[in-house]
């Protein structure tokens, strides 16, 4: 890198050395001009008086206005006399470039032979140089670039350490807020910066004006090299905010502060070689010699400038892709790491492309090619370097998220997640605001567009009034979404201090909430096509007939879903009740806006859509009952059986755990039903909703310790074997037979002999019976 150092001093070097050697001609004519000024006004008073000669002048000039009119416009008598007879209109657009293109070539040949022609007259010009007067203005333009270099590096001192504290400033560590600190630190090291160049001038033009040659009045020359020593100072100070090869606090690009300098250098030389060259050496060249040989000067400037620049570009192409590269792997962001990939392969040939840019330029637009170049240039490197600040600390700013305070945090636990969810979309959102705005800012800059013609036009202006109003209708959309969902939140909240909220609060907010997501999307679609001029005229209406359609075609999904809805708004069923519907009983699991879920006592899960259920019996709601019905023997006495039932329903509340379910005494109702084997005794005891089962087990438990200490005859089915009767009223004997099991032997009682002594054993019990 070191290697191109001594190239840029000698390009320096040269440019000095041609604004010196062309202060001698400048100050010769000037001379020469104050001399022979007053000859010429009178020569040319006597020739407007005499006639013959006022007539010859007359026809002289107007030959040399013919002339030149045929010479400046060849190519459109060429296209005026197309042989096929093709107008101006239907030239092809191939054709236009090349009658361009040919218009250049012939333009840069007059131009370079007037300049070679100009070169040849400089010695012929009769001029008598006064080398006093040419001594006098070298020392007054020494004098004033003196004076302004010398107050220039004078007030960068005196602000060395303004800088230096603005360095060490954005170096604290600050709890994350380094890049804000640093953004400041730069803003204020840039104007710190601008003033010193703008005291500098000031006291340049001070100089120039009442301190070099006469009081009030100031030179030409002294002129040009104050505005050239603004503007490229100016863009100096531009290149330190990027670079800042002193201070790495201040540096906005990651280099270190070897690279940061080598870089610094080599644009502040290149800018000051084209700056001083098209800006101070031009013009005097065009004001001493010849417009077309300072348009010569123009473009070998800009061709050397350009050959610099490709030879460090080509050098550092791969280093310098090699560290964008690397800083595409380590950025934290997608967008970031795409932009810098794309740059690091595309970098060089955007370098090479402007640099040819500024050649082609000079070329094609020798009259303003510096000024456009200048504008065009400035203002690209102020969208670019702007855009890409502001999406730096906007990222900073906005990827840390939203944070709320501990109470509302509390209160609204799931908002913070919420409005960070928003982040990711709206980063992606304001980056891509940033690049078209950065796009059309730089096509403005290089006249590829007009964006002030485009924002005044009817077009533009409804574009951007659409932008706007979408952006606030999201907005809006937005901040309903989070406030309905925030409040819905607070109701679900036991923390609130509203306490846990019901079941049937659970789901119709549930429900709500999935309504108002769906209305809202729905309604700010529709808003935004609208406001982005679609007509939604024709989507409202084939929404009707799409949903007239669903309708009759889905009978059963609408009479579900107005079942649901009117199940949910009467309160019917709540999730975690056990309910009987459709045939089915067991726990409600699962509540949407078209079924039921319900798993049985078994374990089965039941979907039961709404259409298919006429009733529905909840056995969770306010209280319930046990109701017990115990039937006796005919022979008991009922008032105590009563009592043993009291007695039971006594020791059940004596334990606290079901004395706790318990919300009433036991009410007896009475004898029921004299059944055909039993007395049918009822009871009822009031329980909380859902534990009835759970006290009607332990109350049967007791009830049957209880009768059966009481000695009370539960009666249970019996089977009564009866053999018939004789006519004389004798049982005939009973036929059973009694078998030994297989497998034992000795016993030889049971055989034929022993059925015929056990039929008479028997006959003999039952006649004794008789």
């Amino acid at each position: 890198m070191a290697c191109f150092k001594p190239l840029g001093k000698v390009l320096s070097l040269s440019l000095l050395l041609l604004i010196v050697t062309l202060m001698l001609p400048l100050s010769a004519q000037a001379q020469e001009s104050v001399t022979e000024s007053a000859p010429s006004y009178s020569s040319l008073a006597d020739m407007l008086e005499d006639d013959q000669a006022r007539d010859r002048l007359v026809g002289e000039l107007r030959a040399l206005a013919a002339g030149q009119e045929r010479e400046e416009s060849p190519a459109v008598d060429d296209e005026e006399a197309a042989p096929s007879g093709q107008s101006e209109e239907e030239i092809s657009f191939a054709r236009r470039i090349a009658n361009t293109t040919q218009g250049i070539a012939t333009n840069f040949t007059a131009e370079f032979s007037s300049a070679v022609e100009a070169v040849r007259n400089l010695g012929s010009t009769g001029a008598t140089a006064d080398m006093a007067a040419i001594t006098l203005a070298a020392f007054n333009m020494a004098m004033v670039i003196l004076a302004t270099v010398v107050l220039y590096i004078l007030f960068r001192r005196l602000a060395r350490p303004l800088f230096a504290s603005a360095n060490r400033w954005a170096k604290k560590d600050t709890n994350g807020h380094s890049l804000l600190r640093q953004s400041v630190a730069v803003i204020a090291s840039a104007l710190v910066d601008f003033l010193v160049i703008l005291l500098a001038y000031i006291g340049g033009f001070l100089v120039a004006l009442f301190v070099i040659g006469e009081p009030g009045e100031m030179d030409a020359r002294e002129s040009l090299f104050l505005n050239a020593f603004l503007v490229i100072e100016v863009f100096k100070a531009l290149l330190r905010v990027l670079f800042a090869s002193r201070d790495d606090g201040l540096r906005v690009l990651p280099l270190t502060g070897e690279q940061a300098a080598y870089w610094n250098a080599w644009l502040a030389r290149l800018s000051g070689f084209i700056g001083y060259g098209i800006l101070l050496l031009v013009p005097m060249v065009n004001f001493n010699l010849s417009p077309a040989l300072g348009r010569i000067v123009a473009l070998v400037i800009m061709v050397m400038a350009f050959l610099y620049a490709l030879v460090i570009i080509m050098q550092n192409k791969q280093l310098l892709t090699e560290r964008l590269e690397t800083q595409a792997k380590k950025a934290d962001l997608a967008f970031s790491r795409i932009l810098l990939s794309m740059f690091a392969k595309s970098w060089y040939v955007l370098a090479i492309g402007y640099f040819a840019a500024l050649v082609i330029v000079t070329v094609a637009r020798p009259e303003d090619a510096l000024p456009f170049m200048l504008a065009a240039s400035l203002q690209t490197l102020i969208a670019v370097g702007g855009g890409l600040f502001l999406s730096l600390v906007l990222s900073q700013l906005i990827t840390r998220g939203f944070k709320v305070p501990e109470e509302t945090r509390v209160r609204y636990p799931m908002l913070e997640n919420r409005l960070n969810s928003f982040v990711p979309s709206l980063m992606k959102a304001i980056r891509l605001l940033i690049m078209v705005v950065v796009v059309g800012l730089v096509m403005d800059a290089w006249a590829l567009f007009s964006l002030a013609e485009w924002v005044a036009s009817e077009g533009g202006s409804r574009a951007l009034t659409a932008a706007i109003s979408v952006t606030l209708i999201i907005a809006v959309a937005m901040v309903a979404w989070i406030g309905m969902a925030s409040w819905i939140e607070q109701r679900l909240n036991p923390e609130t201090g509203g306490g846990a909220p019901s079941a049937r609060e659970k789901t119709l907010l549930s429900i709500f909430r999935n309504a108002i997501a769906i209305t809202l999307i729905i309604m700010t679609l529709m808003v935004v096509l609208a406001e982005i001029g679609i007509n939604i005229g024709p989507l409202i209406a084939g929404a009707g007939v799409l949903g007239l359609a669903i309708g009759f075609g889905s009978q059963k999904l609408v009479q579900d879903i107005i079942t649901g809805v009117f199940i949910q708004l009467e309160n019917a069923v709540n999730v975690g009740d056990i309910v009987t519907a459709g045939g089915v009983t067991g726990t409600t699991e699962k509540l949407t806006i078209r079924s039921l879920g319900i798993r049985d006592l078994s374990g089965t899960y039941h979907m039961i859509p709404f259409s298919s259920i006429d009733n529905v019996a909840n056995y969770m709601r306010d209280f319930a009952y046990h109701v017990g019905v115990y039937g006796v023997a005919y022979r008991e006495d009922i008032d105590e059986v009563i009592a043993r039932l009291r007695d039971a329903f006594a020791e059940l509340i004596s334990d606290p755990e079901q004395k706790a379910k318990i919300l009433d005494d036991i009410e007896v109702h009475g004898v029921t039903a004299l059944a055909d084997s039993s007395i049918d005794i009822r009871i009822r005891i009031k329980t909380l909703p859902g534990v009835q089962w759970a006290v009607g087990r332990a109350y049967n438990r007791l009830v049957k310790y209880h009768l059966d200490a009481a000695g009370i005859e539960i009666p249970f089915p019996h089977m009564t074997m009866y053999f018939g009767q004789d006519k004389d009223g004798t049982a005939p004997p009973a036929p059973v037979l009694l078998q030994q099991p297989k497998g034992k032997s000795g016993d030889k009682s049971l055989g034929d002999h022993g059925k015929e002594d056990t039929n008479a054993k028997f006959k003999g019990d039952f006649d004794d019976g008789d």
